[in-house]
């Protein structure tokens, strides 16, 4: 296994949810010498800076600043959440045993749920001697589990189920002796009385490297934090240029984006104003010679049902970055997206496959469409090729990790030329 990819899995296994996530990025940045930014403080921004912010504690932006006169921005945007369960207000449940009272987060796959170990981690917001304070907390062990009914008691459960999280998706945490327990541990790892929290279910698997030539990564969320983890390599190992280096992770897509942080806030239009103004350059003209490339992954054609993809257009794990197509707007790319990233991915020496939605098999959406109507920049959406996509367990491929970080490094060592005729090409 490669240190790159070595990498990889480390991160996901840091990730046990979005706000372990973001301060494990968070981490990163600041080994590689990038300076903490506050929205509430004055900004200083000089040639040859490298800077980040962090809103809620699970989106964040990360820029340099070039030391030329800046063209525009190189922008990527991906997003730090994924589909889990979150634990309610009150959320024991008492009775013969101690459950937990959770509800759905984003649109999951329920069956890979249940008869496995899983734990609570996020944060726990604490009153202290110095006022109240979020604490991140990950309870590092095999705390629950959510039992499935014996076939004898469901003769029919192979023959499809439906699932009612109501009642079916409860996790067992102990004995009725367990009543009160949770609340007393928040407060021994978080420090202090608990007034608040945000804590999601994980499973306790470890992301695994496997197959006959360890070609497949398998791990939570690789929607996307795979992703995530390509643009900040490509991010962090890029070369200067004349353009803005911008990486945007967002929480809230799962949901819609309709958050303080998610990409509908004015969160990334906000950090971009500010910055050109820290320069004193004109907003608009570098808005008018940006480009954001909008990565989430996609569908690969499913081994056990190739009929669920489109003919000509399924790609396949280890086939290279995905670039998405939507007639109806659900992907940013057009004609001319397509072809710039397509260019791009070739000077980089990176394969590329497409994706559509079978004709009758709407798919989801992604958070580049929501992003360009408060940054209304040219855009592409392109992703990596994964099996059971919104599984608490999915699948990817080791070799497209790669090619995206990669093609993304070629992105953000580049600018883009917006010619007479509008035309773009990359520099």
């Amino acid at each position: 296994m490669s240190s790159n990819i070595r990498d990889l899995v480390s991160f996901l296994d840091s990730a046990k949810s979005v706000y372990h996530g973001i301060d494990s990025l968070k981490n990163k940045l600041l080994q590689q010498g990038y300076s903490p930014l506050q929205e509430h403080s004055a900004w200083d921004l000089v040639p040859g800076g490298k800077y980040f912010l962090i809103r809620g504690g699970t989106s964040l932006i990360a820029f340099r600043i070039p030391q030329q006169q800046a063209k525009g921005f190189m922008i990527s945007a991906s997003h730090s959440d994924r589909p889990t369960f979150k634990l309610k207000e009150n959320g024991e449940l008492t009775g013969t045993y101690v459950r937990l009272a959770v509800e759905r987060y984003g649109g999951m796959l329920m069956s890979p749920w249940l008869d496995r170990p899983l734990s609570l981690a996020g944060r726990v917001i604490v009153e202290t001697e110095h006022g109240v304070e979020s604490r991140l907390v990950d309870i590092d062990r095999d705390l629950l589990m959510i039992p499935n009914v014996a076939i004898h008691m469901n003769r029919k459960a192979n023959e499809g189920y439906a699932w009612n999280p109501a009642t079916d998706l409860l996790p067992l945490m102990g004995g009725k002796e367990a009543a009160g327990k949770l609340d007393k541990l928040l407060q021994e790892l978080a420090g202090g009385k608990v007034l608040g929290h945000d804590l999601f279910l994980y499973v306790r698997q470890k992301a695994a490297v496997w197959g006959i030539e360890e070609e497949f990564i398998s791990s939570a969320a690789l929607d996307d934090l795979q992703c995530v983890w390509c643009c900040a390599e490509g991010f962090l190992n890029s070369q200067q240029s004349a353009a803005i280096p911008v990486l945007c992770v967002f929480d809230s897509e799962e949901v819609g984006s309709s958050s303080l942080q998610g990409a509908a806030s004015d969160l990334l239009d906000g950090t971009l104003q500010r910055i050109s103004g820290a320069l004193n350059l004109d907003h608009r003209r570098l808005l008018a010679q940006s480009f954001m490339v909008s990565a989430d992954n996609a569908h690969a054609i499913h081994p056990n049902h190739p009929e669920f993809a489109d003919p000509g257009n399924g790609p396949v794990i280890n086939g290279g970055v995905v670039v998405k197509f939507n007639a109806n707007q659900r992907y940013t790319t057009d004609g001319m997206s397509a072809a710039v990233f397509r260019n791009l991915c070739k000077k980089a020496g990176v394969p590329v496959q497409s994706y559509c939605n079978r004709a009758d098999m709407p798919g989801g959406s992604t958070l580049g469409n929501i992003s360009i109507t408060h940054v209304s920049v040219p855009s592409v959406d392109v992703g990596l090729a994964q099996l059971a996509m919104h599984s608490c367990y999915e699948t990817a491929g080791v070799q497209d990790a790669l090619y995206l970080a990669d093609a993304m490094a070629c992105f953000y060592s580049s600018a883009l030329e917006v010619t007479a005729d509008g035309n773009w090409n990359i520099q």
